[in-house]
């Protein structure tokens, strides 16, 4: 097996964006088999549409024969990705014609398979178990997970759906695993879940901090932004591993697991001592910094240094970076954000850029990087962490807007919020949640702690799944399958991780009876019998209509996109946006309705009712699940490669994209620990948890510290190991860190 490291670089080699992979790609057969078309077949149409991975939000330019997609390129106009595309946008037909779709609905019968039923039959099946259920146990009996993966309109009509029609109160969203964390900081910090940044700062910033993030693999586009900037920056890695981006960083600080809140604070702590921080921005924009200030005196950068196990130099010479009063900028991603105390970390870099004024300026910002493709579409429209449109579901006045706005009687809108996945799950287990719905969504891959959930599953009455394949492992042990439509055979828009919209195209159509998202939650309201509160919401193009009549007024206000095509016209926008109805010519002298490129907070009002932001703060705590002489490893968990995506439901229906990446499970480990155990390069080696064991390769790598290890999260087995810790803010599971042991084989 290859060195993944050295599949890596040869990939990043590829990714430059001269055009070698277009032309490399060009020859390599596309979805469907027809790779290079003979000149008598040459597409007759081209359509943009936003790539359906990751929020990086890049646009493709998807070329048709007689309306069918058979190849691809990347759009250079648009203000996003400028032309470039990683091996997962290259690949995105192929998964369409997969041999494991779910081409007809399936229904476990009295002899334990799954067998093909019509579309009658399966609404019959689904309305009638979970009525039953209800009718048994209470509305909240029943309950759905949802995703970031489905287009945004979908998503507002599953929660409206569910919880205005159906009657239920629990439904939640994967993207919990990724990005609550970031939801809750911003919420309590800003006063909304509001990302300030545009990517164009990548380009504009002095300095930029990169924690928990490795971009060079998680968001290969964005990191080729950062390759665009002239000013000559600063890169900064704060990361246990040297990962492929603290390689190609200025700066690698390979702080201890877990270590990083106290390594914040006495950052900040340094920062106020040397005198750099923005005494006017503070004063004029924020809240509580004197308590701030008085906190952080137990957290001196000695103590961060002992902590953390970092040089003191090292962390000073950042402190004075940090205030230095360049254009600085804090990036996180899931390093952050799957922490047991990860929101209170997330807002100690926040309270960093609010004291050093690094927000709200071209190359600043506190600016967490979102997973999923549409994520920040959950995060507004899903209905299950907010009402829609960034409302609450406690607030009547929020209730009574919804309520008038889409013609619906308050009453439908339960009073309460939803329980968060992990107490879904819980809920389950106590036998008060009989009935699950997931939509797009892999629980018996992707959940922490894999094996309970199994177990758990058995204490479900009706288990529904709704994918694009039958051959995931939760439609492997639903009661009911429902085929999907994916990526590519369907309409609406994703929002990207810098607030921007984009349209994503139909271009192809579902294979066999599977329908779009869209078509099947219509079918449900239909055969629930609450079709008729749903009269308006009978396309995608109507309801995104509905999305801006429910934004207005909200700092997510979109009120004055003027439909699909405007997004096209536009290159996607950035919320919020009211119109402009002075158009302003950009720098490549295209006359424009808006700016391409905007960040929130340049007037440096936040969105609390005071038009301050708060510095928010608390004392670390310690690690739920530390190392012990049973457990002597620290197992981190994170992204292996650009080349497969999560639980690799889709990634891996690529023959190009399995070449990039070892199709067999792997451990990284230091060459000290191997020595040490009398382990070899390519070894089988046994990793276990308190809560299992698995067997996988070794890999020998010095990127990794002594006394660590790492699994790449796309196997199924990675999370057999991972522990039920909770941040008790945002509800995120603590993926990143727990206790294991290793042995030879």
């Amino acid at each position: 097996m290859m060195n993944p490291l050295n599949r890596i670089k040869d990939l990043l080699q590829l990714q430059h964006r001269d055009g070698e992979l277009t032309q490399r790609l060009q020859q390599i057969p596309a979805a469907g088999g027809l790779g290079r078309l003979p000149r008598s077949a040459q597409p007759d149409a081209t359509v943009d549409s936003v790539c359906g991975y990751c929020a990086t939000g890049c646009s493709l330019k998807v070329h048709l024969i007689e309306g069918t997609a058979v190849n691809l390129t990347a759009n250079t106009a648009y203000p996003v990705n400028l032309g470039m595309a990683c091996p997962k946008g290259w690949e995105s037909l192929a998964p369409l014609t997969a041999s494991d779709r779910a081409t007809t609905p399936l229904l476990r019968g009295a002899d334990g398979a799954l067998n093909a039923v019509s579309w009658q039959q399966a609404m019959t099946a689904f309305t009638e178990h979970f009525k039953a259920i209800q009718a048994e146990y209470g509305p909240a009996s029943v309950a759905f997970l949802g995703t970031g993966q489905i287009v945004a309109e979908e998503m507002a009509f599953l929660g409206a759906l569910a919880k205005f029609g159906m009657g239920m109160v629990h439904g939640d969203g994967n993207t919990r695993q990724c990005m609550a964390t970031s939801v809750v900081a911003y919420k309590e910090a800003f006063g909304f879940d509001a990302p300030p940044y545009t990517y164009q700062d990548f380009e504009e910033s002095d300095v930029l901090i990169f924690v928990g993030a490795n971009p060079c693999i998680a968001h290969p586009i964005m990191w080729q932004r950062v390759m665009r900037n002239q000013r000559n920056p600063e890169i900064v890695v704060i990361d246990p591993r040297k990962t492929e981006t603290a390689m190609a960083a200025t700066r690698h600080l390979p702080l201890a697991p877990k270590s990083d809140l106290a390594l914040f604070y006495g950052l900040a702590n340094r920062v106020i001592e040397l005198g750099l921080i923005d005494q006017s921005f503070i004063e004029a924009h924020t809240h509580d910094f004197q308590a701030f200030k008085t906190f952080l005196a137990d957290y001196t950068l000695e103590h961060a240094a002992q902590v953390s196990a970092l040089d003191y130099d090292a962390l000073d010479s950042l402190a004075r970076l940090i205030g230095s009063g360049k254009r600085v900028s804090f990036w996180w991603t899931m390093g952050v954000n799957q922490s047991y105390e990860g929101v209170r970390l997330a807002q100690s870099i926040i309270n960093l850029a609010l004291m050093t004024g690094n927000i709200g300026k071209p190359g600043t910002g506190a600016n967490s990087i979102t997973g999923q493709c549409n994520a920040m579409g959950s995060r507004l429209f899903s209905n299950t962490t907010n009402l829609l449109g960034g409302r609450s579901f406690k607030k009547q006045t929020d209730r009574e807007a919804v309520a008038a706005c889409i013609g619906i009687p308050v009453e439908n809108i339960p009073s309460e919020s939803s329980y968060a996945y992990d107490q879904i799950i819980d809920a389950i287990e106590r036998g008060e949640i009989k009935g699950l719905w997931l939509i797009a969504t892999n629980s018996a891959h992707s959940w922490i702690n894999q094996k309970r959930f199994r177990k758990i599953r058995e204490k479900l009455d009706f288990l529904v799944v709704q994918d694009m394949y039958h051959s995931t492992e939760s439609a492997q042990i639903a009661d009911l399958v429902l085929p999907a439509a994916g990526w590519g055979e369907k309409e609406g828009v994703f929002i990207n991780s810098e607030r921007r919209i984009g349209r994503t195209r139909k271009v192809r159509k579902a294979p066999g009876q599977a329908l779009s998202d869209f078509n099947i939650l219509r079918l449900i309201a239909h055969h629930w019998g609450c079709a008729d509160l749903f009269s308006e919401w009978s396309s995608p193009a109507a309801v995104f209509k509905i999305m801006q009549r429910l934004s207005a007024g909200q700092p997510c206000d979109i009120t004055g996109i003027k439909g699909y095509d405007h997004l096209d016209l536009e290159g996607g926008i950035q919320w919020p946006y009211l119109g402009n109805p002075d158009p302003v010519v950009t720098t490549d002298g295209v006359r424009t309705g808006h700016e391409k490129q905007r960040r929130l907070f340049e007037d440096g009002r936040f969105f609390h009712a005071d038009g301050k932001a708060r510095f928010i703060y608390e004392a670390p705590r310690p690690m739920p699940e530390p190392t012990n002489e049973d457990y002597p490893f620290i197992l981190l968990t994170g992204r292996g490669t650009s080349s497969q995506w999560h639980t690799q439901t889709r990634t891996s229906k690529s023959d190009v994209l399995r070449k990039l990446y070892p199709k067999n499970p792997y451990v990284e480990m230091n060459p000290k620990d191997a020595q040490r155990l009398g382990i070899d390069p390519e070894d089988d080696v046994i990793v276990a948890s308190r809560r299992g064991e698995v067997r996988l390769k070794a890999v020998l790598l010095a990127s990794v510290q002594p006394g660590q290890l790492f699994m790449p999260m796309h196997y199924a087995i990675t999370n057999q190991l991972t522990s039920d810790a909770f941040d008790p803010y945002s509800r995120q599971p603590s993926y990143k860190a727990c206790a294991v042991a290793l042995t030879k084989y």
